[in-house]
């Protein structure tokens, strides 16, 4: 509530700042939402419908302030099958369903499941987007004319240069509108928006997917339906994280769970793609001084604003500019320290960024990439508090009694260290096994205990454990075999 009335006021002291950040967002917005409706087969209004609706709805729904959602390319990719074989109706029906999947997703509160995702897995998710937005703008560059990198440097040379002049104005919404006209007067023959596509020249309308409700439909679509909805969460939930760190607040993850499901099924509504959030132009709505929602909302509304009413003009803009502005979002997206950090920090969480950029890159699916580096990161996780287990030894009561005291965390990773640290053929009347500074966690570590109090007792040794706290007691009493009559058939398969 408090972080909530907090953005609420930082919002009406920015709104000038929003609107502009809004404005840079929308141009950013219409080549990538294009290009994306290229990839999944689609006419470009269907990108261009999704960008103004998600990021319209996700400025009232979502729970991210500042973030940005439209049409995306890893959401795209996922599209092309369908789209394929049964057409846009299908892929609008999946995009509705898409959206009460992710509802669900936060009414079961998963947006909480991002605890699980380390630093470096997030971090190597940064590395690899930039990468991946850089390597999206190399199309527009090589074999082109000298005044296309001659537009790039100009507008790279504005970006950078002109907040020393003045920070009343985003830089990146001077470089393009300057740049524009340059390009005009001039009469410049260079690639533009307008040649990605014709821009609808008219404004959305509710429809109902026109598709039969049966079985056999939901058979087709939900499967598709899952895989947007995981990724798109998975991109969104990264994106907020990442948007937290820049602007050092946080964010309610559920509530962006399920304000990502309500913007997809008004997306679909209207005749648009499934989206998600967007690093690329949340980064860039960040670097403009933006903070609150408006900018969101502003973004959504000049885009369609833009494309209907003004798209002559908007046809006009030098892909090159653009080009210029998202190598810029790039190159303040990527960690530059975390080149730095790979001596300086643990070699497994310098694996698992590594590994999470290589996956990415190479099959430019973030899902994968963030798959791979949560699994090494729970790998290497395990292995280590598997290893930070010490069990000492003491003898009392003249030689006849042996203390072993087990201090650390038994469980699958360490349970075979605990079982080999007991020695079962020395000569001993009496065990006691002191676990009240250790914990056994699953059913591998009660196994584990199973297989010492037995193997001691074949050796005629009695065995008494001490010092087990409330929870690993309760899981001992449950399914510990060691006191039942055919206890050694059960544990050592004999």
């Amino acid at each position: 509530m408090v972080n909530e009335m907090v953005d609420k006021i930082r919002g009406l002291m920015n709104v000038r700042n929003d609107l502009l950040a809004g404005l840079v967002v929308a141009l950013a917005l219409i080549p990538e939402a294009i290009a994306f409706s290229s990839i999944a087969g689609l006419d470009p209004k269907v990108g261009l419908y999704a960008s103004f609706c998600m990021a319209t709805v996700i400025a009232f729904a979502g729970g991210r302030p500042g973030m940005i959602s439209a049409a995306t390319g890893a959401m795209a990719l996922l599209m092309v099958t369908l789209v394929k074989d049964y057409g846009l109706q299908y892929l609008l029906a999946a995009t509705v369903l898409t959206g009460v999947l992710q509802i669900l997703a936060g009414w079961f509160r998963l947006g909480s499941l991002m605890r699980f995702v380390s630093h470096s897995v997030i971090t190597g998710f940064v590395n690899a987007l930039a990468i991946l937005i850089f390597m999206a703008q190399l199309p527009e560059l090589i074999g082109m004319t000298w005044q296309v990198y001659v537009m790039v440097v100009a507008g790279l040379g504005i970006i950078y240069l002109f907040p020393y002049i003045t920070k009343s104005m985003p830089s990146p919404l001077v470089a393009i509108v300057g740049l524009t006209a340059v390009s005009m007067g001039l009469g410049w023959d260079i690639r533009t928006v307008g040649d990605l596509g014709p821009l609808p020249d008219s404004l959305p309308i509710f429809l109902l997917p026109d598709v039969p409700l049966t079985w056999e439909t939901l058979q087709i679509i939900l499967p598709v339906s899952a895989t947007l909805a995981v990724v798109g969460l998975l991109e969104s939930m990264m994106t907020a994280s990442i948007v937290d760190d820049l602007t050092d607040s946080s964010s309610n993850k559920n509530r962006e769970c399920m304000g990502q499901g309500i913007a997809n099924i008004f997306s679909g509504f209207i005749g648009g793609m499934a989206g998600c959030a967007m690093i690329g132009q949340s980064v860039i709505n960040v670097k403009s001084s933006s903070r609150g929602r408006l900018s969101t909302l502003a973004a959504g509304i000049f885009l369609l604003l833009m494309v209907v009413y003004i798209g002559d003009w908007v046809a006009h803009i030098p892909m090159a500019v653009l080009v210029a502005v998202m190598i810029m979002v790039s190159i303040g997206t990527f960690k530059w320290s975390s080149i730095r950090d790979l001596r300086e920090h643990p070699k497994s969480s310098s694996v698992v960024m590594i590994a999470t950029v290589v996956v990415v890159v190479a099959t430019h699916d973030l899902a994968k990439g963030v798959l791979v580096g949560v699994l090494l990161s729970g790998f290497f996780f395990a292995h280590n508090v598997g290893r930070i287990l010490h069990i000492g030894r003491k003898s009392a009561d003249k030689g006849r009694l042996r203390i072993y005291t087990v201090t650390g965390q038994v469980f699958f990773a360490s349970a075979e260290r605990f079982v080999h640290s007991f020695d079962f053929k020395e000569v001993i009347e009496k065990v006691q096994i002191n676990v009240s500074r250790a914990h056994f966690w699953d059913l591998t570590a009660v196994s584990a205990l199973d297989k010492v109090i037995i193997k001691f007792r074949r050796e005629g040794t009695e065995v008494d454990v001490i010092g087990l706290n409330e929870a690993s007691a309760t899981m001992i009493d449950r399914f510990a075999v060691h006191d039942k009559p055919d206890a050694v058939e059960q544990v050592m398969g004999h």
